[in-house]
């Protein structure tokens, strides 16, 4: 907790405990059962546990107390037992409450650290963007489901290599730490076969076994297995990309003021699922220089309003083909986002690749 939202917490938890013990000593003489209705102050430690300092739940625990000791000597007194067992009483529940707001901390302050850590680790996992290669240059735009979750399981890449350039983008199952490892070991796994591996085809095969690999790990130590919908891009000198689909929406390119969805001869199924369906396929379709290809996950075009539609993908991609000034990803984003009302469902990942006007340098 910061400093300046634990001085605004105080002065709150201050207020309510001088209000609560303002009615309490108000309406207890009127009812003639003050040291009573003194009791009900024991459950403003419990409260303030929750949202306070330890510090700050302590000073309402002692307050607490002293209300009561001073209620229980304006009376009418209760019998010596009655007011040793409602001073007990109070002193009990400020230090349980005192105990559970440091328990309560502790456990904040360590999946602060957690969550610090993971997102340092996806920063350094997905490299920053625009990037330009010899063949095309790629912005875009990663937003995780909540500012709160900064784990999600998108990720993408781009490789220039001796065989040309290489773009991944990819959706881990699932959400948190297993799915960031699985994350961390498909983008390692690609930016190693890219260099390694002459064919796009190749690079799949050696994404599979990372994931299968993954998933026996996974089995081993009683975690879920996890399966990875991905596209694989291969661009190089010619006008011709190679791609392999692995489960993941079909990519659209924008050309001449039209959108079309990519020719793909078939979806296969997703990483991790490849001895299900036998040999991958690789498809092959035109790419011109000027041309730019929107590259997404289901983030965008599952994305739904409050009423349950879902977000026309196609028809914005058409008429922000007919106007492709700007960053089309951050258009695009903006335009789900207005879309779901501020809530989107899943993580958003939108990449544009544009074939630079000439792939000669």
């Amino acid at each position: 907790m910061s400093q300046e939202s634990g001085t605004v917490t105080g002065r709150a938890s201050a207020l309510w405990a001088a209000a609560i013990t303002v009615a309490v000593m108000a309406i207890g003489p009127l009812m003639g059962h003050l040291p009573e209705l003194s009791g009900f102050l024991v459950f403003l430690p419990a409260a303030a546990a929750g949202v306070c300092t330890v510090r700050q739940t302590a000073w309402v625990s002692v307050w607490t107390v002293l209300v009561t000791a001073g209620a229980l000597l304006l009376g009418p007194t209760p019998t010596n037992r009655g007011a040793a067992a409602l001073l007990c009483l109070a002193v009990a529940c400020g230090l349980f409450a005192t105990y559970l707001c440091r328990w309560r901390l502790a456990h904040v302050e360590a999946a602060l650290r957690l969550q610090s850590a993971a997102t340092a680790m996806q920063r350094h996992l997905l490299r920053p963007l625009p990037r330009t290669t010899k063949h095309v240059t790629t912005t875009g735009v990663h937003v995780p489901l909540g500012e709160d979750v900064p784990i999600g399981g998108d990720v993408y890449d781009v490789m220039e290599t001796s065989h040309g350039t290489r773009v991944l983008i990819a959706d881990v199952q699932g959400k948190g730490l297993g799915a960031l490892g699985t994350s961390v070991a498909v983008v390692s796994a690609f930016r190693n076969a890219a260099h390694a591996e002459s064919s796009v085809l190749g690079v799949a095969e050696a994404l599979e076994k990372t994931v299968e690999l993954q998933n026996r790990q996974a089995v081993e130590s009683g975690d879920a297995e996890r399966f990875v919908t991905a596209a694989i891009l291969g661009i190089g000198d010619g006008l011709d990309v190679e791609v392999v689909n692995c489960g993941h929406p079909v990519p659209y390119c924008l050309e001449s003021g039209i959108s079309r969805l990519v020719p793909i001869d078939a979806a296969d199924v997703p990483l991790g699922l490849g001895p299900l369906a036998g040999d991958r396929t690789v498809s092959r379709f035109a790419f011109p220089r000027g041309a730019v290809l929107v590259l997404f996950s289901d983030g965008l075009n599952e994305g739904r309003s409050r009423d349950g539609r879902f977000f026309p993908l196609e028809e914005r991609l058409a008429a922000l083909a007919k106007d492709p000034t700007g960053d089309l990803a951050r258009r695009l984003w903006r335009q789900v986002t207005e879309f779901t009302g501020g809530r989107p469902q899943d993580d958003t990942t939108v990449l544009t690749v544009t074939r630079v006007a000439d792939s000669t340098r």
